[in-house]
Protein backbone atom coordinates (compact mmCIF):
# COMPACT_ATOMS: atom_id res chain seq x y z
CA UNK A 1 0.00 0.00 0.00
CA UNK A 2 2.66 2.17 0.67
CA UNK A 3 4.73 1.48 -2.77
CA UNK A 4 1.42 2.44 -4.27
CA UNK A 5 0.84 5.78 -2.57
CA UNK A 6 4.81 6.24 -3.37
CA UNK A 7 3.42 5.80 -7.00
CA UNK A 8 0.94 7.72 -6.93
CA UNK A 9 2.78 10.90 -5.46
CA UNK A 10 5.59 10.57 -8.00
CA UNK A 11 2.68 10.73 -11.33
CA UNK A 12 0.97 13.05 -9.88
CA UNK A 13 4.34 15.35 -9.23
CA UNK A 14 5.24 14.66 -12.74
CA UNK A 15 1.95 15.93 -14.22
CA UNK A 16 1.81 18.74 -12.02
CA UNK A 17 5.74 20.14 -12.90
CA UNK A 18 4.08 20.86 -16.93
CA UNK A 19 1.52 22.30 -15.72
CA UNK A 20 1.83 26.39 -17.10
CA UNK A 21 2.31 29.48 -14.93
CA UNK A 22 -0.25 31.07 -17.36
CA UNK A 23 -2.89 28.28 -16.32
CA UNK A 24 -2.22 28.64 -12.52
CA UNK A 25 -2.81 32.35 -12.65
CA UNK A 26 -6.09 32.05 -14.35
CA UNK A 27 -6.92 29.60 -11.50
CA UNK A 28 -5.95 32.02 -8.90
CA UNK A 29 -7.71 34.61 -10.71
CA UNK A 30 -10.75 32.34 -10.62
CA UNK A 31 -10.33 32.06 -7.23
CA UNK A 32 -10.44 35.79 -6.32
CA UNK A 33 -14.39 35.30 -6.89
CA UNK A 34 -15.21 31.55 -5.60
CA UNK A 35 -15.57 32.49 -2.09
CA UNK A 36 -18.57 34.50 -1.10
CA UNK A 37 -16.60 36.93 0.85
CA UNK A 38 -14.15 37.86 -2.55
CA UNK A 39 -17.48 37.67 -4.81
CA UNK A 40 -19.22 40.33 -2.98
CA UNK A 41 -16.14 42.06 -2.36
CA UNK A 42 -15.43 42.55 -6.13
CA UNK A 43 -18.94 43.34 -6.19
CA UNK A 44 -18.81 46.33 -3.36
CA UNK A 45 -15.54 47.70 -5.44
CA UNK A 46 -17.43 47.65 -8.88
CA UNK A 47 -20.40 49.54 -7.15
CA UNK A 48 -18.22 52.13 -5.31
CA UNK A 49 -15.82 52.46 -8.31
CA UNK A 50 -19.45 53.79 -10.47
CA UNK A 51 -20.61 55.94 -7.39
CA UNK A 52 -17.16 58.01 -7.44
CA UNK A 53 -18.52 59.09 -10.79
CA UNK A 54 -22.25 59.45 -9.50
CA UNK A 55 -20.96 61.54 -7.07
CA UNK A 56 -19.12 63.91 -9.14
CA UNK A 57 -22.04 64.19 -11.35
CA UNK A 58 -24.42 65.15 -8.84
CA UNK A 59 -22.42 67.59 -6.42
CA UNK A 60 -19.33 68.76 -8.18
CA UNK A 61 -18.81 72.07 -9.77
CA UNK A 62 -18.94 71.63 -13.54
CA UNK A 63 -15.21 72.82 -13.50
CA UNK A 64 -14.59 69.79 -11.74
CA UNK A 65 -16.23 67.27 -13.70
CA UNK A 66 -13.27 66.35 -16.21
CA UNK A 67 -12.08 62.92 -17.15
CA UNK A 68 -8.86 63.79 -14.72
CA UNK A 69 -11.48 64.48 -11.53
CA UNK A 70 -13.18 61.27 -12.69
CA UNK A 71 -10.42 59.28 -13.11
CA UNK A 72 -7.96 59.70 -9.99
CA UNK A 73 -11.67 59.98 -7.58
CA UNK A 74 -12.33 56.32 -9.42
CA UNK A 75 -9.26 54.69 -8.40
CA UNK A 76 -9.99 55.84 -4.68
CA UNK A 77 -12.05 52.48 -3.55
CA UNK A 78 -10.11 49.71 -5.38
CA UNK A 79 -6.70 51.16 -3.92
CA UNK A 80 -8.55 50.55 -0.19
CA UNK A 81 -10.41 47.43 -0.73
CA UNK A 82 -8.17 45.72 -3.57
CA UNK A 83 -6.01 44.65 -0.81
CA UNK A 84 -8.49 42.71 0.82
CA UNK A 85 -8.98 40.74 -1.81
CA UNK A 86 -5.02 40.42 -2.01
CA UNK A 87 -5.32 39.52 1.70
CA UNK A 88 -7.83 36.63 1.03
CA UNK A 89 -6.44 35.44 -1.86
CA UNK A 90 -3.31 33.87 0.38
CA UNK A 91 -5.30 33.49 3.78
CA UNK A 92 -8.35 31.56 2.85
CA UNK A 93 -6.32 28.91 1.63
CA UNK A 94 -6.24 28.21 5.26
CA UNK A 95 -9.19 29.45 6.47
CA UNK A 96 -11.12 27.40 3.86
CA UNK A 97 -9.23 24.33 4.39
CA UNK A 98 -8.26 24.40 0.23
CA UNK A 99 -4.75 24.45 1.27
CA UNK A 100 -4.17 20.81 1.27
CA UNK A 101 -5.81 20.55 -2.14
CA UNK A 102 -4.15 23.21 -3.59
CA UNK A 103 -0.78 22.03 -2.62
CA UNK A 104 -1.50 18.38 -3.23
CA UNK A 105 -2.45 19.36 -6.76
CA UNK A 106 0.54 21.57 -7.41
CA UNK A 107 2.95 20.62 -5.05
CA UNK A 108 5.79 23.33 -5.82
CA UNK A 109 4.21 26.04 -3.37
CA UNK A 110 6.80 28.68 -4.65
CA UNK A 111 5.06 28.28 -8.30
CA UNK A 112 1.48 28.82 -6.61
CA UNK A 113 3.01 32.14 -4.71
CA UNK A 114 3.71 33.73 -8.06
CA UNK A 115 0.71 32.92 -9.33
CA UNK A 116 -1.11 34.55 -6.52
CA UNK A 117 1.28 37.49 -7.14
CA UNK A 118 0.80 37.66 -11.16
CA UNK A 119 -3.07 37.38 -10.65
CA UNK A 120 -3.14 40.44 -7.67
CA UNK A 121 -0.64 42.21 -10.47
CA UNK A 122 -3.52 41.32 -13.35
CA UNK A 123 -6.87 42.06 -11.01
CA UNK A 124 -4.69 45.55 -10.40
CA UNK A 125 -4.56 46.11 -13.96
CA UNK A 126 -8.01 45.51 -14.64
CA UNK A 127 -9.28 47.82 -11.89
CA UNK A 128 -6.97 50.73 -13.50
CA UNK A 129 -8.51 50.09 -17.21
CA UNK A 130 -12.57 50.19 -15.41
CA UNK A 131 -12.22 53.14 -13.27
CA UNK A 132 -10.82 54.44 -16.70
CA UNK A 133 -13.63 53.58 -18.86
CA UNK A 134 -16.32 54.54 -16.20
CA UNK A 135 -14.44 57.76 -16.38
CA UNK A 136 -14.69 57.96 -19.80
CA UNK A 137 -18.52 57.62 -19.38
CA UNK A 138 -18.99 59.74 -16.95
CA UNK A 139 -17.18 62.42 -18.51
CA UNK A 140 -19.32 62.42 -21.54
CA UNK A 141 -22.46 62.60 -19.59
CA UNK A 142 -20.96 65.32 -17.94
CA UNK A 143 -20.68 67.49 -21.23
CA UNK A 144 -24.01 66.53 -21.73
CA UNK A 145 -25.66 68.05 -18.52
CA UNK A 146 -22.66 71.11 -19.47
CA UNK A 147 -19.80 70.06 -17.49
CA UNK A 148 -16.33 71.12 -17.99
CA UNK A 149 -15.94 67.13 -19.77
CA UNK A 150 -11.84 67.98 -20.12
CA UNK A 151 -10.58 65.20 -21.86
CA UNK A 152 -6.71 66.32 -20.64
CA UNK A 153 -4.78 63.97 -18.41
CA UNK A 154 -0.86 63.73 -18.48
CA UNK A 155 0.31 60.66 -19.08
CA UNK A 156 2.33 59.63 -16.22
CA UNK A 157 -0.91 59.56 -13.90
CA UNK A 158 -2.35 56.84 -15.70
CA UNK A 159 0.96 54.31 -15.38
CA UNK A 160 1.89 56.01 -11.49
CA UNK A 161 -2.02 55.42 -10.48
CA UNK A 162 -1.86 51.71 -11.67
CA UNK A 163 1.58 51.23 -9.76
CA UNK A 164 -0.06 52.23 -6.51
CA UNK A 165 -2.65 50.20 -7.35
CA UNK A 166 -0.33 46.80 -8.13
CA UNK A 167 1.94 48.21 -4.61
CA UNK A 168 -0.95 48.07 -2.52
CA UNK A 169 -2.41 44.65 -3.89
CA UNK A 170 1.36 43.05 -3.67
CA UNK A 171 1.63 44.51 -0.18
CA UNK A 172 -1.89 43.06 1.09
CA UNK A 173 -0.99 39.35 -0.38
CA UNK A 174 2.61 40.40 1.85
CA UNK A 175 0.57 40.50 4.73
CA UNK A 176 -1.73 37.79 4.25
CA UNK A 177 1.12 35.31 3.61
CA UNK A 178 3.06 36.45 6.26
CA UNK A 179 0.21 36.20 9.19
CA UNK A 180 -2.08 33.41 7.05
CA UNK A 181 -5.03 34.63 9.03
CA UNK A 182 -7.40 36.74 7.65
CA UNK A 183 -9.00 39.00 10.25
CA UNK A 184 -5.73 39.74 12.31
CA UNK A 185 -3.94 40.41 8.35
CA UNK A 186 -6.82 42.88 7.23
CA UNK A 187 -6.35 44.27 11.15
CA UNK A 188 -2.71 44.64 10.97
CA UNK A 189 -3.07 45.67 7.01
CA UNK A 190 -4.79 48.92 7.87
CA UNK A 191 -3.77 49.59 11.58
CA UNK A 192 -0.03 49.68 11.18
CA UNK A 193 0.86 52.10 8.64
CA UNK A 194 -1.73 53.71 9.58
CA UNK A 195 -0.21 54.22 14.04
CA UNK A 196 3.24 54.38 11.67
CA UNK A 197 2.15 57.51 9.92
CA UNK A 198 0.74 59.28 13.56
CA UNK A 199 2.89 58.81 15.20
CA UNK A 200 5.83 60.07 12.62
CA UNK A 201 3.27 62.68 12.16
CA UNK A 202 3.71 63.36 16.44
CA UNK A 203 7.06 62.80 17.53
CA UNK A 204 9.22 64.91 15.60
CA UNK A 205 12.63 62.11 15.83
CA UNK A 206 10.35 60.36 13.23
CA UNK A 207 9.45 62.61 10.58
CA UNK A 208 12.09 62.56 8.80
CA UNK A 209 12.65 58.63 9.14
CA UNK A 210 8.90 58.72 7.77
CA UNK A 211 9.71 60.91 4.32
CA UNK A 212 11.23 57.63 3.80
CA UNK A 213 9.31 54.76 5.59
CA UNK A 214 6.24 55.87 5.72
CA UNK A 215 4.02 54.09 2.55
CA UNK A 216 1.25 56.71 3.24
CA UNK A 217 3.62 59.58 2.36
CA UNK A 218 5.95 58.36 0.03
CA UNK A 219 3.37 57.27 -2.55
CA UNK A 220 2.08 60.55 -2.37
CA UNK A 221 4.23 61.21 -5.44
CA UNK A 222 2.34 58.91 -6.99
CA UNK A 223 -1.24 61.22 -7.42
CA UNK A 224 1.12 64.09 -8.76
CA UNK A 225 2.32 64.00 -12.36
CA UNK A 226 5.92 63.55 -13.15
CA UNK A 227 7.27 62.37 -9.78
CA UNK A 228 11.03 63.13 -9.02
CA UNK A 229 13.69 60.75 -9.04
CA UNK A 230 13.80 61.50 -4.93
CA UNK A 231 10.57 60.62 -4.33
CA UNK A 232 10.79 57.55 -6.72
CA UNK A 233 13.70 56.58 -4.26
CA UNK A 234 11.76 57.50 -1.04
CA UNK A 235 9.31 55.53 -2.34
CA UNK A 236 11.27 51.80 -3.01
CA UNK A 237 12.60 52.09 0.37
CA UNK A 238 9.22 52.14 1.86
CA UNK A 239 8.00 49.41 -0.60
CA UNK A 240 10.78 47.62 0.55
CA UNK A 241 9.78 48.16 3.99
CA UNK A 242 6.35 47.07 3.61
CA UNK A 243 5.97 44.54 0.74
CA UNK A 244 9.42 43.04 -0.07
CA UNK A 245 10.36 42.29 3.57
CA UNK A 246 7.26 40.54 4.67
CA UNK A 247 6.47 39.16 1.44
CA UNK A 248 10.18 37.01 1.66
CA UNK A 249 9.22 36.62 5.46
CA UNK A 250 5.74 34.91 4.32
CA UNK A 251 6.83 33.19 1.39
CA UNK A 252 9.17 31.09 3.72
CA UNK A 253 6.39 30.75 6.17
CA UNK A 254 3.96 29.33 3.33
CA UNK A 255 6.50 27.03 1.57
CA UNK A 256 7.40 25.66 5.73
CA UNK A 257 3.81 25.87 6.85
CA UNK A 258 2.44 22.26 7.49
CA UNK A 259 -0.52 21.35 5.65
CA UNK A 260 -3.38 19.70 7.83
Amino acid sequence: MTVMTEKTRTVLTEKTRTVPLGRLTLVELRKLADTRAGFWLLLVIGLATAATSGILLGWAPDSEQTFSSFFTFGMLPSAVLLPVLGILSVTSEWSQRTALTTFTLVPARSRVMVAKLAAGTLIAIAATVAAGLLAAVANVIAGSLGGDASWSLDPSLIWQSLLLQVIFVLMGISFGALLLNTPVAIVVYFALPTVWSVLGGIITKLQEAGQWLDLNVTSQALSEPDATGGEYARLAVSVGVWVVLPLVVGFVRVLRREVS
